[in-house]
C-alpha cells in the first residue's frame, strides 16, 4: 500500500517541480525576449519620429544619428509604393530592403525572414508637412508618405534560440534531480502517515487484546453455568460476579477507546467556562481520602484558595481522578501522597506527587501512549488498560496546558501540570 502512495507522491512532486521550472523559464525567456526586441522597437520608433526633410534634405542634425546606427536601417516610401533606401548597401541588399518594405501595411510592426535574414518592421506615416525629398542636383526623389525602419535581428533570434535549448537541456538534466527531490519528499510526507498508521496498527491489536480476556472470561463461566442450569443463581452467584465485573471492566474500556477515537477525529469538544480550579481538586481528593486511608496511606493537600481559570469542570475532574487513582494503584503502605495547587501570575500550577514504586527511565518517554504500561511485574487488575495517562494527556493539552512526569523508581513519581488562566482551544 506504501508503495503505491509512495510512487503516486513521487510523481505528483516530480509534475510540480517540472512545472514550476517549466514556468520559471517560460518567465526568463519571456523577460529576455521583451528587453531584447523593447529597445530595439523603442529605437526604430525614435528613427522614424524624428526623421524629417527640411528645405528638400534630410535634416543635417539628424543625419549621424540616422544613418550611423547600425541596428536600425531607415527607408521612405511614398503612395505609390515606391521605396527609397537611405543607408548605402549594396545592390542586392538594398533590392531585398525595398521588396520587402514595398509589403509593408502603414502602422504595422512584424518580424519576417527574408533572404536567410529575420527582420523587425515598422512602417509608421510620415508626420511632418514638408514631404518631397530632392536630390543634390534639384531632381525630385520622391514625396514621402511613410517612413520605414528595418533592424535585422539574426543575432538576437539566434540568442533566444540558444536560451530556449539552455532552458530544455537544464530541463532534461534536472529531470534526475527533480525526481530525486520528489521522491524525497514523498518519503518525508510518507514518514507520519506510517507512523500514524502503525499506531492504528497498534491501538487496534492493542484493544482486542484488551477485550479478549474479559470476553474469555464472560464466556467461560456462562459456558459454565450452562452445564448445570438446575443451579439457582445464589449457587451461581461467583460466576455472575464474574461476569457482572468483567462486563463493567468491558463498558469503562470501550468508554474510554471511544473518549479516544472521538478527540482524535475532533468530535469531542470542551465545554469553556469559569471554574474554580482549588474547588475540583478539594473535591477529587476529599472522595479520594477514604480510599487512601484504607489503603493505609497518607494524603497532604496544599491547595491555594480562589482560584480561578477557564476549563471544562468535568473535564479537569476526570483529570484529576485518572492522577490520584494511579497513585493509589502503585503507591504500597506506609506511603503518602501530596497534592499541591497554586497560582502563579497568569498559570495554575498543579502537582500530583506519590511515593509508590515509581517509572523505569527507559519508560518515561512512552508513559502517555496508549494501552503502554511499563512495568510487567503490575498485572491486570491492578495496572488497568494503560488508557488514563493518555486521556489525561489530552484534557491538558486541550486546556492549552503541558503535563509533564518525574520518577525515581523505588522512591516516587511526581506529575507536573501547568494550566493557562484562559484556555486555549
Amino acid at each position: 500500500m506504501f508503495t503505491r502512495i509512495l510512487r503516486k507522491l513521487t510523481l505528483m512532486n516530480s509534475v510540480v517541480f517540472i512545472l514550476i521550472f517549466l514556468v520559471f523559464g517560460a518567465t526568463l525567456y519571456s523577460y529576455v525576449r521583451s528587453q531584447l526586441f523593447e529597445n530595439i522597437d523603442k529605437s526604430m520608433r525614435d528613427r522614424i519620429s524624428s526623421f524629417r526633410v527640411v528645405n528638400g534634405r534630410p535634416d543635417v542634425t539628424l543625419r549621424r544619428s540616422i544613418f550611423f546606427d547600425p541596428r536600425v536601417i531607415m527607408l521612405l516610401r511614398d503612395a505609390s509604393g515606391q521605396v527609397v533606401i537611405l543607408t548605402p548597401f549594396s545592390s542586392e541588399e538594398g533590392d531585398n530592403l525595398k521588396t520587402l518594405a514595398a509589403q509593408l501595411e502603414t502602422g504595422s510592426l512584424t518580424v519576417t525572414t527574408y533572404a536567410d535574414h529575420i527582420y523587425r518592421v515598422l512602417c509608421l506615416p510620415y508626420q511632418y508637412e514638408e514631404k518631397v525629398l530632392f536630390r543634390s542636383d534639384g531632381s525630385k526623389v520622391l514625396e514621402i508618405e511613410e517612413v520605414i525602419a528595418v533592424s535585422i535581428v539574426d543575432s538576437e533570434v539566434a540568442m533566444l534560440g540558444n536560451l530556449l535549448i539552455i532552458i530544455a537541456c537544464g530541463l532534461f538534466a534536472g529531470s534526475v534531480v527533480i525526481g530525486l527531490a520528489g521522491y524525497y519528499l514523498a518519503r518525508l510526507a510518507l514518514v507520519p502517515i506510517q507512523k500514524a498508521w502503525e499506531r492504528q496498527q497498534q491501538f487496534v491489536a492493542d484493544a482486542s487484546h484488551e477485550l479478549r480476556t474479559p470476553l474469555a472470561v464472560v464466556k467461560t463461566n456462562a459456558e459454565i453455568m450452562l452445564r448445570h442450569p438446575e443451579n439457582t443463581v445464589e449457587q451461581e452467584s461467583s460466576r455472575v460476579t464474574n461476569i457482572l465485573r468483567e462486563a463493567i471492566r468491558m463498558n469503562k474500556l470501550v468508554s474510554t477507546l471511544l473518549t479516544l477515537a472521538r478527540a482524535d477525529a475532533n468530535q469531542l469538544e470542551l465545554q469553556l467556562k469559569a471554574c474554580m480550579v482549588d474547588d475540583v481538586v478539594e473535591t477529587v481528593a476529599e472522595q479520594f481520602r477514604p480510599l487512601f486511608e484504607i489503603k493505609g496511606l497518607e494524603l497532604h493537600v496544599n491547595i491555594e484558595p480562589q482560584i480561578e481559570i477557564t476549563g471544562d469542570r468535568e473535564r479537569l475532574h476526570q483529570l484529576m481522578v485518572i492522577l490520584l487513582d494511579n497513585a493509589l494503584k502503585y503507591t504500597v503502605p506506609p506511603g503518602q501522597i501530596t497534592i499541591t495547587c497554586s497560582r502563579l501570575q497568569n498559570q495554575v500550577l498543579l502537582k500530583v506527587a506519590d511515593t509508590g514504586c515509581g517509572i523505569l527511565p527507559e519508560d518515561l518517554a512512552r508513559i502517555f501512549d496508549r494501552f503502554f504500561r511499563g512495568d510487567k511485574a503490575r498485572h491486570r487488575e491492578t495496572g488497568g488498560a494503560g488508557l488514563g495517562l493518555s486521556i489525561a494527556q489530552w484534557i491538558v493539552e486541550k486546556h492549552g496546558g503541558r503535563i509533564r512526569v518525574e520518577s525515581v523508581p523505588n522512591v516516587g513519581t511526581q506529575f507536573y501540570i501547568t494550566l493557562p488562566v484562559k484556555s486555549k482551544v
